[in-house]
């Protein structure tokens, strides 16, 4: 009988098993590495999210889906021990998360790995800061900010209505662990300023009036309602059911929640005399450098040193003045065609609904499409397309929009909301989205159509819907929303948003108004040199002790002189530290990164490539990117 043809290649078994032994360890070793990563990470996340409901609804729609099928109500309280023991389960975290070899998971859990090292990182960081956070803002705290997520939270069933009723019932104790704060940070000598408190001491008085509860007319009323009927419509509850639970609303709003409120507002009243009568810069704090300098890598993503963000912002600065005064100085009539094009009814498009149409189809051509809800990726393009010439098919944009509500904020927030603002949507569910506009400081005209750009497309909601779908296409670790990125999300919206001031004139030029168009492009400088210009005060006011009578001195060579509107913008930028770098260093750091790919992709480079490889990385530090962008 033949030998076999590979008789020949055939091992000794005494020099095979050691290995097989090498192999078997090997890939024991890598798939250990990968399970104890799934596991930190699936813990993480469960933990965190089972710990704060609010939280948990607006991250997951279906969270019996990543394995919480079981969870108590919470609103979180703060508390001194609850502090500690959020101290030593982050320091838990890092020290199970040093003994994983990141090399030996893969590529995928590698990125995620990156970015949790540095995110605990940073946290851990910051919790030498005790005191130094203010959830109490006047322009952003919780007292504005919780009325916002309680009229959004989405009833899905008889369950999230349940489990909404029982956050109305503990925001009593959630406003006094939030007063007990307020008093450490008395004791710390950190409080915020009197003008501050009071204006916050207003919003507790008048966001949920005595009134208007009484008249049954409060947003927290109407919009409880209106999701009511959704579940009516749907066959899940009876009038009967809807009546009880709109009873027990009314009940808790009015015994609850409304004299938490009031509450809060006398304590804040107990707590002033004893502290600054006006906000000031951080410098001006114990440490107040040094946590303006972690603050800013917090907020931005931005591993830039204070020093370099400077030499970033004075030669932007420059370059935007320099355009702006070189086109108002072009024509004598440059002025009054840029006050004309600044009215809201000398604008093409009217309502939020054509506008935000025309955006979706100017945007078409250098945006990747968002991915089919089903998992699959369907893009407007490719760099090889866009070699060849070829031109991205913008029905494959439209198939997978999602559906939007414009709506306007309750008067009774009016006056303590932004212009406009978006609700990230679910991990699990991307179909609904809204977008907020508040109608006392939102004009018509060519500010609304960047407003709703930045809001909307191809801003906030298209950046969080592609990145929701992408990650759950890819069977991304779900533990990555957990992390926030405020330079990567709001560099985003503000990166669009000038790009929205190059579509708005080409909108112009199409419509043969030839003054517009101009007058578009001198606004367009005019808002980045704004902008340019207040984030370079936020690091004058608390890194560098600016005082309100030098800005005012500054904001006056720029025209703005009277004593008023300096003082808000002082007194907005010490209540809101690094506030302003969020949007303006995070959008320097993607023209950075955009530079950075230019160069690495040379003529293979395309805007469309360079959108799709920022939006496929996800929400990230702008250090991570600048890695990622090596490999792609």
């Amino acid at each position: 009988m033949p030998k076999s043809l590979f008789s020949k290649k055939l091992i000794p078994v005494y020099l095979l098993l050691p290995v097989l032994i090498v192999i078997t360890v090997l890939l024991f070793s890598l798939e250990s590495d990968t399970r104890t990563f799934n596991t930190l990470t699936e813990t993480i996340f469960k933990e965190e999210l089972s710990g704060n409901t609010l939280n948990l609804h607006y991250t997951l729609a279906h969270p019996e889906d990543f394995g919480i099928a079981h969870y108590a109500p919470v609103l979180p309280c703060y508390s001194a021990a609850g502090q500690t023991q959020s101290q030593q389960e982050l320091a838990s975290y890092i020290e199970a998360l040093t003994e994983i070899d990141r090399e030996k998971l893969e590529e995928n859990q590698q990125y995620t790995y990156t970015l949790l090292s540095r995110f605990l990182q940073q946290t851990m960081e910051g919790n030498t800061f005790p005191y130094y956070d203010e959830p109490l803002s006047p322009s952003g705290g919780m007292q504005s900010q919780l009325p916002i997520l309680l009229a959004e939270y989405t009833f899905r069933d008889t369950q999230d209505v349940e489990d909404y009723l029982a956050l109305l019932d503990q925001t009593d104790e959630y406003f006094a662990a939030l007063l007990v704060y307020e008093q450490e940070k008395k004791d710390a000598g950190l409080l915020q300023a009197d003008t501050s408190l009071e204006q916050v001491r207003e919003q507790c008085y008048t966001i949920l009036s005595k009134e208007e509860l009484a008249q049954g007319t409060h947003f927290l009323q109407t919009t409880f309602s209106e999701r009511l009927d959704k579940l009516l419509a749907q066959g899940l509850i009876t009038e009967e059911d809807a009546a009880t639970y709109i009873s027990s609303n009314n009940r808790l709003l009015t015994t609850v929640m409304q004299p938490a409120y009031e509450t809060l507002g006398d304590g804040l009243f107990l707590l002033m005399g004893d502290g600054a009568s006006t906000p000031a810069g951080l410098c001006h704090l114990p440490q107040g450098q040094a946590y303006y300098e972690w603050l800013v890598k917090e907020n931005t993503g931005s591993a830039l040193s204070v020093e370099e963000i400077k030499a970033l912002l004075y030669p932007q600065f420059n370059e935007e003045y320099t355009a702006l005064h070189d086109m108002l100085a072009a024509s004598e009539d440059s002025v009054s065609m840029w006050i004309k094009a600044l009215q809201g009814n000398s604008f093409s498009l009217s309502s939020p609904e054509e506008m935000l149409a025309d955006l979706q189809t100017r945007m078409s051509a250098d945006f990747p499409a968002l991915p089919a809800t089903s998992g699959s990726t369907a893009h407007a393009g490719s760099a090889d397309m866009e070699a060849q010439g070829a031109l991205p098919d913008s029905s494959l944009f439209t198939a997978s929009l999602p559906s939007l509500a414009v709506k306007e904020v309750s008067p009774s927030l009016e006056d303590y909301c932004a212009p406009a603002f978006y609700l990230t949507p679910p991990l699990d569910d991307t179909e609904n989205n809204v977008i907020y506009i508040n109608e006392k400081s939102t004009p018509e005209g060519l500010e609304l159509y960047t407003t709703l750009a930045h809001e909307g497309y191809p801003g906030h909601l298209y950046q969080s819907v592609y990145s929701q779908r992408t990650m759950m296409s890819k069977e991304e670790d779900p533990v990555r929303q957990l992390f926030w990125y405020g330079g990567y999300l709001e560099g985003w919206a503000l990166y669009v948003e000038f790009i929205s001031y190059d579509y708005a004139t080409e909108l112009a030029m199409e419509t043969g108004d030839i003054d517009a168009a101009y007058a578009y492009q001198i606004e367009k400088h005019n808002r980045n040199m704004q902008l340019c210009l207040y984030a370079l005060l936020d690091v004058a006011i608390h890194y560098d002790g600016a005082s309100y009578e030098q800005v005012h001195e500054v904001l006056g060579a720029f025209g703005i002189l009277d004593a008023d509107t300096t003082r808000r913008v002082y007194d907005y930028i010490a209540e809101e530290p690094a506030n302003y770098l969020k949007y303006y260093l995070g959008y320097l750091e993607i023209l950075r990164l955009k530079e950075a790919a230019k160069e690495q992709w040379g003529n293979e480079y395309s805007d469309l490539r360079f959108h799709t490889f920022y939006l496929d990385c996800g929400p990230s530090d702008f250090t991570s990117l600048t890695e990622a962008l090596t490999k792609y």
